[in-house]
C-alpha cells in the first residue's frame, strides 16, 4: 500500500513556538505529516510466488532418493529452461553436505544456479515413500524442490523458511497426502499464509 503524505494545518501550542519578526503569533503553520499505518507490515512470501501449476506432481513413481532427484531435475529443467544435468548435479552437491530430508516424511532439496532468473519451486507427492537419509530415518513421500539464483541471498532463506513453515503444519501435510490430483495440491500449497498458519 502506498504511503500518503498529507499536510495538516495545526495551531502552535502556547509557548511552544518562537516569535518570528513580522508574523503574528496566532498565524497557523503547515506541518507535513507522513501517514504510514502500514509501514511496519512485512509481506509474507507466498508459495504462489515460487511454484506454478506445472511444477506440481501428484504421483511421482520412484524407488530411490537419486531417482527422485533425477525426475525432479527433469521437470525443473522444463519449467526453468535450464540444463537438467546442471540442476541434478547442484542438488547432489547439496545432499553431500547433509540430507535435506527434514523429518516426518518431508524433504526440501535445494540449490543455487548461476543462470536461473528467479526463485523456482516444484512439489511432488510420491506414490511410494523412499529412503532419503532423513534426520529421523523416516522415508519421504513429500518433496518440495527449491532452486535459486546464486545471488538470491536473503530471498533464498526466506523461501526456505516459508516452505518449512508450511510443511510443519500437520493439517496441511495431511491434506497434501490425501490429495490425488495436481490441481488440488497446488490449491493447498498456495493458500495464503494466514490461512495455513498453525
Amino acid at each position: 500500500m502506498l504511503k500518503r503524505l498529507e499536510t495538516l494545518t495545526a495551531k502552535p501550542r502556547p509557548g511552544s513556538s518562537r516569535a518570528v519578526p513580522g508574523k503574528p503569533q496566532s498565524e497557523t503553520r503547515e506541518i507535513p505529516v507522513r501517514l504510514a499505518a502500514s509501514q511496519n507490515r512485512i509481506r509474507i512470501m507466498e508459495l504462489e510466488d515460487l511454484v506454478q501449476p506445472e511444477g506440481v506432481i501428484a504421483h511421482l513413481k520412484v524407488t530411490s532418493k537419486k531417482q527422485a532427484l533425477q525426475e525432479l531435475s527433469e521437470r525443473a529443467a522444463k519449467v526453468t529452461g535450464l540444463s537438467e544435468r546442471a540442476i541434478f548435479e547442484t542438488l547432489l552437491e547439496r545432499e553431500r553436505l547433509g540430507s535435506t530430508g527434514v523429518g516426518q516424511g518431508i524433504a526440501i532439496p535445494h540449490g543455487k544456479l548461476p543462470d536461473i532468473d528467479r526463485l523456482h519451486g516444484l512439489f511432488a507427492r510420491l506414490d511410494t515413500p523412499v529412503d532419503f537419509e532423513s534426520v529421523d530415518d523416516q522415508p519421504v513421500d513429500l518433496i518440495f524442490l527449491l532452486l535459486a539464483p546464486e545471488g538470491a541471498g536473503a530471498d533464498h532463506l526466506k523461501a526456505l523458511a516459508r516452505i518449512s513453515r508450511l510443511l510443519r503444519n500437520p493439517s496441511v501435510v495431511e491434506k497434501l497426502r490425501a490429495s490425488e490430483d495436481a490441481s488440488a495440491l497446488f490449491a493447498i500449497l498456495t493458500e495464503p499464509a494466514a490461512t495455513n498458519a498453525a
